[in-house]
């Protein structure tokens, strides 16, 4: 028994809960755009998880929180997938995780508005 989340839509109102996670490099970058294009998205920033880490490894304080607070049917949106990482294989081994162990989903907003302000 199974809910029928269309992920490629951006049919979130189905998943349990969403969250967002965002991830800068360094402690000098800013985080501001993709809490707002998450903000915007409609994720309640309760249910945001940020690293000011590099992307290397998935060893990250707050990205490991989201991962042990995920429940079946939860989504955790992102700006971009290298948000999530810089190795693809590592990327996809923690799709894996998130989507067949944990049975949630994972989605991606696009573009921060500001990167593109032409787009609504």
């Amino acid at each position: 028994m199974g809910r029928n989340i269309d992920w490629e839509r951006g049919n979130l109102h189905m998943a349990e809960n969403v969250y967002g996670y965002i991830r800068v490099s360094s402690k000098e970058q800013h985080t501001d755009r993709q809490q707002i294009a998450l903000i915007q998205y409609g994720i309640s920033e309760k249910n945001l998880f940020s690293d000011r880490q590099s992307g290397k490894d998935f060893d990250r304080p707050q990205y490991k929180r989201l991962l042990r607070k995920l429940k079946p049917y939860d989504c955790i949106v992102v700006t971009s997938l290298d948000r999530l990482g810089r190795n693809y294989v590592e990327i996809q081994e923690q799709w894996n995780i998130i989507t067949r162990k944990k049975k949630s989903g994972h989605r991606r907003t696009g573009h921060a508005p500001s990167e593109h302000p032409e787009r609504p």
